[in-house]
C-alpha cells in the first residue's frame, strides 16, 4: 500500500486522539499504517519533524475558520481576542494538543497566516520586532493555560483533588486572604482564569499600542 505523508500525519493525529502522546511513537505508528520502519523514515526524518507535523494539522482546521483580519469596524484587540479564545477551546478538546504545539517550530504551510497576522499588527501600529514578540507571547500563554487546563481535568478524572490538609487548613480561617480571594474564584465558570489573563495581555498591547482616540473605549469590552 502506496502512504504519504498526509496518510502518516493523519493517522498520527488519531493516535493522538486515542491513546496520548506519551503513545505516539513511530514503531507504533508504522504498525497502525502497516508499513515498515524504513518507509515511514522515508517520509518522517524524526519524532520531532513528526510532532511538527502534527501540530500544523492540529492548527490548520482552526486557522481554517478565522478571518485573516478585522472585518471593517471591529477593533484589532477584539478581533485578536477572539482568535486567541478559538485557539484555546480547539487545544483543550483535542487530548495532548497542548503538549505538542509546546515548542513546536512553523513550517512553510504555516507562514502566510504568520505573515497576515503580523500584518494586522502592524497596521495597527505595532513595531515589527514587538508585533512578533507579542506573537511569541500570547502563543505562549495559550499553549501554556491549555496545558493546565487538560492536567486539571486529568485530575479531576482520576478523583485527585487538592490535598485534604490543605482544605482543612484553608477553611479553618488560618488562611482568611486564601480562603476569601479561592472563593471567589470558584464561584466564576472554570474558563474565567483563561480570560482574565488573556484579558490583561490583550489590555496591555492596546494600552500600549492604540492610538489615543481609541483609548475611550472601555478595555476588555468585546465586540
Amino acid at each position: 500500500m502506496s502512504v504519504t505523508r498526509d496518510d502518516i500525519v493523519r493517522e498520527a493525529v488519531e493516535l493522538l486522539k486515542q491513546d496520548g502522546l506519551d503513545a505516539l511513537s513511530l514503531r507504533k505508528l508504522a504498525a497502525r499504517l502497516k508499513i515498515t520502519a524504513p518507509t515511514l523514515y522515508w517520509h518522517v526524518a524524526n519524532k520531532r519533524e513528526l510532532l511538527d507535523l502534527v501540530a500544523e494539522e492540529l492548527v490548520r482546521a482552526q486557522r481554517e475558520t478565522q478571518l485573516p483580519e478585522p472585518p471593517p469596524g471591529q477593533p484589532w484587540w477584539d478581533w485578536l481576542r477572539l482568535r486567541l479564545w478559538d485557539m484555546f477551546d480547539a487545544l483543550i478538546t483535542i487530548r495532548d494538543a497542548p503538549r505538542v504545539l509546546a515548542g513546536n517550530r512553523p513550517r512553510l504551510e504555516s507562514l502566510s497566516h504568520i505573515d497576515q497576522t503580523l500584518k494586522t499588527l502592524m497596521d495597527a501600529g505595532l513595531p515589527p520586532a514587538d508585533a512578533q514578540q507579542a506573537l511569541f507571547t500570547l502563543g505562549s500563554y495559550v499553549v501554556g493555560s491549555a496545558i493546565e487546563w487538560q492536567a486539571e481535568a486529568d485530575r479531576a478524572r482520576e478523583g485527585i483533588g487538592i490535598d485534604a490538609e490543605v482544605v482543612t487548613a484553608i477553611k479553618s480561617g488560618e488562611f482568611p486572604h486564601i480562603e476569601i480571594a479561592m472563593r471567589g474564584v470558584n464561584e466564576q465558570p472554570p474558563e474565567a482564569t483563561f480570560g482574565f489573563g488573556l484579558d490583561l495581555l490583550i489590555d496591555a498591547l492596546r494600552a500600549r499600542y492604540a492610538p489615543d482616540h481609541d483609548r475611550d473605549t472601555p478595555l476588555s469590552v468585546e465586540s
